[in-house]
């Protein structure tokens, strides 16, 4: 494996029903052509020796001897591949005839698998001809002048990875095998498929691939038969997929009259992790009907010849997605944020809600936020007070910015500049103001937070937390600062998310004038405005200047609090993903940062006020993410050092 992957492939041949040996001569070219392409399993469609469709032909002992003799010659004939290779073939088992799956690799046949369960419909009368692997007498199948461990609990396994195997109609039943099998422990799962078109039916099959490889936190390999098969009357088209996780990774294209072969990667590190946080997924073993597991090794070959050559999307903007998913995706979670909000307000009848307002995304999608909340519960906008709070650092930008955005949205304003305040308090303490440190930035912060907090008790208010998910992360937040409040609506967004709803919600909530101020505040450099402006009146203080890029850090938190996910394969994975964008060095830079101020600054997530999950990544102390604050980044920082 390289970084917890595995290179996989679910082939469909062409097929003469019936030709055996031209059959396996299209096997063995795809065995060849995905072993020069670095894959390391592949898997065949269901019957594929000798076509699905030879229907009473499977009773004549000329089909069945040659398919035999065929398998073995195709055997022999790859032992120079290390390919693990699956393919579909009928065997005799002493007096029954077995719709069966078979394992080999390198001239070696490891373990036969019977089909478990066998359609009866119309089209498919597979009992007419085929015995049941429930119903099977020998544990043991001869082919050639060898026996071999044969059972529908069979697992092949090396190191990590643990290949299970259930065929076609299997994976239609209430409990498909494959449910057994995760339960035993495979992570990988080939399905040898034959299944028919019909209207709608493929789109139902690639629904059921995607979700079974969910329920079994595995990944998912299904092959299906394709152009040569019969079609006296029925149709095979070949929709091969390959899933992971619930997610489709590669589909083949169908109604070809090619061989189609689909490549990706499995990430069984990934797999992996999501089994060992649900615990209720090994407690379902609990449930299992008891099965005899026999497991059968098998060598896993890196080729030193071929480097690893990664295929699939890796997703820079993991939490962002793209195209129509885009839109649904931001209106449910602008909801999911609502409804907590709403929620709370409704428990502690407040009338009022007070929010900073500096023209930064933070701000802007937190009152948002609160001005739809109290629309849904019919309070008049006029009782949201919207405070601009203009200190050393504000830009004209970002002020009218946030003026016109409350005017806009019908927000009462309210301006309170902590100019006077900042130096008073500066002056009590004996702080030099000419001194731009971090108490010179710390102190500007606290002010507005206590203004805040104030007006909050005046109007009997709440006052509504603009804290991102990222800032969090990186603790780029001021201690009882703005890292405070009441409760923070934007406490699981992370910053390439927040801009995304920010001008999600210009283009289809609002009016002319508040969009154009929203895509304005969307264009405008993230910063915390703390700083002087340079002499052109521009902000000098930018953000990823100084702890990074956002999109850098969003993608190292996904990978690292989703998955678990190690240094060393975070740093591969975002070379992937930000090719052409950040060079190595750059992003070995700012993953050194970041972890060094993830453990740093857990002591100020560890006192966060509530706020909503909206994904499946939160720093919540109370859910999600239990840290001691005085950990020590020692470990993964040295594990960064040693990249290259």
């Amino acid at each position: 494996m390289h970084n917890g992957f595995v290179k996989v492939a679910a082939a469909t041949p062409l097929v003469r029903v019936a030709d055996c040996f031209y059959n396996i001569q299209q096997i063995e070219e795809m065995m060849r052509r995905a072993a020069e392409a670095g894959v390391q399993l592949i898997a065949f469609p269901e019957l594929g020796v000798t076509a699905y469709t030879c229907l009473d032909l499977f009773a004549q002992q000329t089909l069945q001897q040659e398919a035999e003799r065929a398998l073995l010659q195709l055997v022999r004939q790859t032992k120079d591949l290390d390919l693990l290779t699956f393919v579909g073939v009928p065997l005799v088992s002493g007096n029954q005839l077995v719709n069966a799956t078979v394992a080999f690799q390198k001239g070696r046949i490891l373990g036969v698998v019977p089909k478990t369960y066998l359609p009866n419909y119309k089209e498919f009368q597979e009992q007419r001809w085929f015995t049941s692997g429930l119903d099977l007498i020998a544990k043991q199948i001869r082919i050639g002048d060898k026996d071999y461990p044969m059972d529908r609990s069979l697992l092949f396994q090396s190191g990590k990875v643990c290949v299970g195997v259930e065929i076609c109609e299997d994976l239609w039943m209430p409990i498909p095998p494959s449910s057994h099998l995760a339960m035993m422990g495979a992570n990988i799962i080939v399905n040898p498929s034959a299944s028919n078109e019909l209207i709608g039916k493929h789109p139902y099959r690639k629904q059921l691939v995607s979700q079974q490889s969910a329920r079994c936190i595995a990944g998912y390999i299904y092959a299906a038969c394709g152009f040569g098969e019969s079609t006296t009357d029925l149709v095979f088209a070949g929709g091969s997929l390959i899933a992971e996780n619930g997610t489709i990774l590669a589909e083949a294209e169908r109604f070809t009259t090619n061989g189609q072969l689909i490549i990706s990667e499995i990430d069984v590190d990934y797999l992996q992790h999501d089994r060992l946080v649900n615990v209720c997924f090994t407690k379902g073993a609990s449930d299992a009907v008891p099965e005899k597991q026999i497991t059968v090794a098998f060598d896993w070959v890196e080729t030193a010849s071929k480097p690893f050559a990664l295929t699939r999307h890796i997703d820079p903007h993991p939490f962002t997605p793209s195209g129509n998913d885009l839109s649904a995706r931001c209106e449910e979670i602008l909801q999911i944020q609502v409804a907590g909000l709403s929620k709370r307000l409704v428990h502690t009848h407040v009338q009022t809600a007070i929010i900073g307002i500096s023209g930064g995304l933070d701000s802007t999608l937190a009152l948002l936020v609160t001005v739809m909340a109290f629309d849904l519960l019919k309070i008049p906008r006029k009782q949201i007070i919207g405070i601009t709070m203009p200190g050393f650092g504000t830009t004209g930008r970002t002020y009218k910015n946030a003026v016109d955005l409350i005017n806009s949205l019908g927000v009462t304003f309210r301006e309170i500049s902590i100019k006077e305040a900042a130096t008073q308090h500066f002056n009590d303490i004996g702080h030099d103001s000419t001194m731009h440190d971090v108490t010179y930035e710390n102190a500007q912060a606290r002010e507005r937070t206590q203004i805040l907090m104030d007006v909050a008790n005046q109007e009997n208010g709440m006052v509504i937390g603009t804290g991102d998910l990222s800032e969090l992360a990186l603790g780029w937040a001021t201690y009882n600062g703005d890292h405070m409040s009441m409760y923070g609506v934007n406490t699981s967004i992370p910053k390439t998310l927040v801009r995304s709803l920010v001008e999600w919600v210009a283009h289809y909530k609002v009016d002319e004038t508040s969009r154009r101020t929203l895509l304005d505040i969307a264009d405008t450099p993230i910063s915390p405005e703390l700083i002087p402006a340079d002499e052109h009146g521009n902000i000098k203080q930018k953000t990823e200047d100084l702890v990074g890029p956002y999109e850098l850090h969003d993608f190292f938190i996904y990978h690292f609090m989703r998955f678990g996910a190690r240094p060393t394969k975070i740093y591969y994975l975002a070379q992937h993903a930000f090719d052409g964008r950040y060079d190595q060095e750059t992003i070995r830079k700012w993953l050194h940062t970041f972890f060094r101020r993830f453990f740093q600054q857990q002591f100020k997530r560890s006192c966060l006020p509530d706020g909503p999950k909206v994904g499946s990544v939160s720093l919540s102390p109370r859910g999600d993410w239990r840290m001691p604050s005085d950990a020590m980044a020692t470990l993964w920082l040295q594990e960064i050092e040693s990249l290259s």
